[in-house]
């Protein structure tokens, strides 16, 4: 096998408890994030690692696949990283939970940046801001700046960069999709925590902090964000999903 897809979902969200069985127009965002995921063409095998037996009960409801892993997990990498141990791969591409709206395609732009360069060793998604401030703003939308070769310089919950010479500013989010060789990936849960990762609460600053490139793929797909975190964007994503029937 080349490359693993593997959906970490958690049932206990601080945010947003039951999270990954939530309804999302007839359909649980579990199953939503995984038939999208499905649709990818460079995931050879796809399955939902969870602590919860209901949410193997709903994957499997659909013909999904589904694992059990540690309760003790903090990260959704680290939950991951548990599955990926036990299969032989060279990638395994992490993709949120609560990416109800996420294109196949954008999975397998960020899987191929890995595939194609030899060199990279993790990779994520991202897309452009515009024209919502709200969204700059939300601390649900994790903000990405990049030096010129694309390798990711911070993430942050805040808005960045700030605008002193607006006809430059630009805004991009980092997307929930997330590409490792599966060497690296085994390195980095081994990887002390950071203090930034901490503050934050953003799992991936512990790769930049530590020193190590991850490179920025801007999606040339569609997205439509919210990701699902809160009650408001749970009742967001399902007004979207409705107006276009999906």
């Amino acid at each position: 096998m080349q490359t693993l897809g593997v959906i970490p979902a958690r049932y206990d969200s601080t945010r947003l408890p039951g999270k990954p069985l939530a309804d999302i127009c007839g359909k649980t965002l579990i199953r939503r994030v995984y038939e999208r995921a499905a649709s990818s063409r460079l995931l050879d095998e796809l399955l939902v690692a969870t602590d919860d037996a209901r949410i193997v009960a709903e994957v499997e409801s659909f013909g999904g696949r589904a694992v059990m892993t540690s309760p003790t997990h903090t990260t959704g990498f680290d939950r991951v990283a548990e599955v990926a141990a036990q299969y032989d791969c060279q990638y395994v591409v992490c993709i949120h939970g609560d990416e109800p709206m996420l294109m196949s395609e954008t999975i397998d732009e960020v899987a191929s940046a890995l595939i194609r360069d030899k060199n990279q060793i993790m990779a994520v998604a991202s897309f452009e801001i515009t024209n919502d401030t709200e969204r700059i703003h939300s601390r649900s939308a994790v903000k990405v700046v990049s030096d010129v070769n694309e390798n990711a310089l911070l993430f942050s919950r805040s808005p960045i960069p700030y605008p002193q010479n607006a006809q430059y500013y630009r805004v991009f989010e980092a997307i929930g999709v997330f590409a490792f060789t599966k060497d690296f990936l085994m390195r980095y849960v081994k990887l002390p925590n950071t203090p930034l990762a901490l503050t934050e609460a953003i799992e991936e600053l512990k790769v930049t902090e530590n020193g190590y490139p991850l490179k920025v793929i801007k999606t040339r797909f569609p997205y439509t964000p919210p990701s699902v975190n809160t009650p408001e964007e749970l009742e967001a994503a399902r007004r979207i999903i409705a107006a276009a029937s999906l």
